[in-house]
C-alpha cells in the first residue's frame, strides 16, 4: 500500500510566518565565518569588511556635503551609522541590515529638500554600495528564503517612498539598485552554498575514516583469531591425545583415573570441534588469507627469510639479536613476526631509499622489538591502501599485554618499538584499550 504523504495542518501553516518573522527581527549573534584555506588568511574576510566600514561612512559624508549640499551634525552622525552597520554585520547580520536600512531612511529624509534637478532619491548615488555589503553578509549566514525577503522589503520600501514621497525634480535609480542587490543576493546565495558543501564534505570525510578505521581494526582481529586457532587447536589436540595415551603409561590405573581422563579428552574434543565451528566462519570469508590451516604460522625463526625479501624489494636492512635466543610461546611468536612483517612493509610503502635497522632483544621476561629507518632519499609512491598498519600492530600488541610505540626521529626517520611479555598469562579476554593513533 502506497503512502501518502499528509497535507500541511493549519498550525503548521501558522508556524511558517511566524519563524520567518523571528528570523527577520532577530539580534542574535551570528559571527561570519573564517576561512578555512588556506588558514594563513583565515581573516581575510573580517580585515576586509572592517577596512569597508571607513570608506562606506566618508562616501556618505562626501555625498551629502558635495552632491547634495547638507553639512552639520547630521552629516557626521550619519556617516557614523553607515560605519556602524558595516562593522556590526559581521557579528549579527540581520540586527545591521536594519540598521543599514534606517540609516538609509534617515539619509532620503534629510536630503529630501536638498534635491535638484535630476539628483537621484530615496537613494543617493553611493547608498546602495554601502548597503550591498549588509546584503552579502546577510546571504553568506541565512537561508536562501531569508535573504529573499530582506532584498524584497529592501526594495519594497524603496519603491513605496519614490511613490509618494519623491521630490517632483528628482530623478531614480531604483531599476540599478534592484539588479546590484540581486547580484549581491545571488553572490552571497553561491558562497554560502559552497560553504556548506565544503563542511559536509569534511564531515563526510571524518566520519568515513572513523568507519574505515573500525572496519580494519574489526577485520584486524578476525586475521589474529584465525591465526591464533592454530595454536590453541594445537594445544587442545595435544592435551586430547595425552589424556588418551596416560592410561597406558601407568600399570594398572584405577577407574577413577580411566573415568577422569577420558572426561578430559572429551571435553577436550568438544572444545576443539566448537574452536574449529566458529572459526570456521571466520576463515571462510578469506579461503586465500595466510591464516589458512593449510599454511604454517611464522615464528621468528623465519625472520631471516623475511628480511631478505625486503632486501631485494630494495631496502638496506640490517638485523641484531641481544640476548639468549629461545623459542617462546606460539602467540608471542606469530605477534613479533607480524609487527616486524607490517613495521618492514611500511618502510617499503612510506621510506623508499632508506636503511633499516631490525632489532630484537629477548629479556629475563619481555620481547623487545625496534624497526627504525632513516629518512627516504626519494619520494614514495602514493598509497592507496587504508592506512591503518599501526592500528593492527597495536591490537596485537595490546592482545598479548604487551606495548607498541611509533613516531618519527629527529634526522626525519620513523621508528616503531614494541615490549612483548615471553609469557602472557592471566590476560582478559579482550584487547587492552587502543593507544593514541599514529600514522606512519
Amino acid at each position: 500500500m502506497n503512502q501518502q504523504t499528509a497535507p500541511p495542518t493549519a498550525e503548521h501553516r501558522n508556524d511558517l510566518p511566524r519563524g520567518l518573522a523571528r528570523e527577520l527581527f532577530t539580534v542574535k549573534r551570528d559571527p561570519l565565518p573564517k576561512m578555512s584555506r588556506p588558514r594563513w588568511i583565515a581573516w581575510l574576510p573580517h580585515v576586509i569588511l572592517g577596512y569597508a566600514a571607513i570608506p562606506s561612512g566618508v562616501l556618505t559624508g562626501m555625498q551629502l556635503n558635495d552632491h547634495y549640499k547638507v553639512f552639520g551634525a547630521a552629516v557626521l552622525g550619519l556617516s557614523l551609522l553607515t560605519s556602524a552597520s558595516v562593522l556590526l554585520s559581521m557579528f549579527r547580520p540581520i540586527a545591521a541590515w536594519w540598521l543599514g536600512l534606517v540609516t538609509a531612511a534617515l539619509v532620503a529624509w534629510v536630503i529630501h529638500d536638498h534635491v535638484g534637478h535630476g539628483q537621484s532619491w530615496p537613494w543617493t548615488p553611493a547608498g546602495p554600495f554601502t548597503l550591498a555589503p549588509l546584503i552579502l553578509m546577510v546571504a553568506l549566514r541565512v537561508p536562501p528564503r531569508v535573504t529573499v525577503w530582506v532584498i524584497g522589503i529592501t526594495l519594497a520600501l524603496s519603491g513605496l517612498a519614490e511613490a509618494v514621497l519623491r521630490p517632483p525634480q528628482s530623478g531614480t535609480i531604483l531599476a540599478g539598485v534592484a539588479i546590484l542587490f540581486g547580484f549581491v543576493g545571488i553572490l552571497g546565495y553561491a558562497l554560502r552554498a559552497t560553504r556548506l558543501a565544503r563542511g559536509k564534505l569534511v564531515e563526510q570525510e571524518t566520519l568515513t575514516e572513523e568507519e574505515r578505521a573500525r572496519r580494519t581494526l574489526l577485520e584486524e582481529r578476525s586475521r589474529i583469531a584465525r591465526e591464533l586457532h592454530d595454536v590453541v587447536a594445537h594445544h587442545m589436540s595435544v592435551i586430547s591425545i595425552q589424556a588418551q595415551v596416560a592410561p597406558h603409561l601407568v600399570e594398572n590405573p584405577s577407574e577413577e583415573l580411566k573415568e577422569n581422563l577420558a572426561g578430559i579428552r572429551e571435553n577436550a574434543l568438544e572444545a576443539l570441534t566448537e574452536l574449529r565451528r566458529v572459526l570456521g566462519v571466520l576463515r571462510s570469508e578469506q579461503p586465500d588469507d595466510p591464516a589458512n590451516p593449510h599454511h604454517p604460522q611464522p615464528t621468528l625463526a623465519e625472520l631471516d627469510g623475511l628480511v631478505d625479501n625486503v632486501r631485494g624489494a630494495g631496502l638496506d636492512v640490517t638485523t641484531e639479536t641481544a640476548g639468549i635466543r629461545r623459542p617462546l610461546t606460539p602467540g608471542v611468536e606469530l605477534t613479533a613476526y607480524r609487527i616486524v612483517q607490517e613495521a618492514l612493509s611500511n618502510c617499503l610503502r612510506h621510506a623508499p631509499g632508506s636503511r633499516v635497522e631490525v632489532g630484537v632483544a629477548y629479556g629475563p621476561r619481555d620481547l623487545h622489538l625496534c624497526i627504525s629507518n632513516t629518512a627516504p632519499t626519494r619520494p614514495a609512491p602514493p598509497s592507496h591502501g587504508a592506512g591503518h598498519g599501526l592500528l593492527g600492530m597495536r591490537e596485537r600488541a595490546g592482545m598479548l599485554g604487551g606495548e607498541l610505540a611509533a613516531g618519527p626521529r629527529p634526522d626525519g626517520g620513523y621508528e616503531v618499538s614494541a615490549v612483548l611479555p615471553m609469557d602472557p598469562q592471566g590476560l582478559p579476554a579482550g584487547p587492552a584499550p587502543e593507544s593514541k593513533k599514529m600514522a606512519p
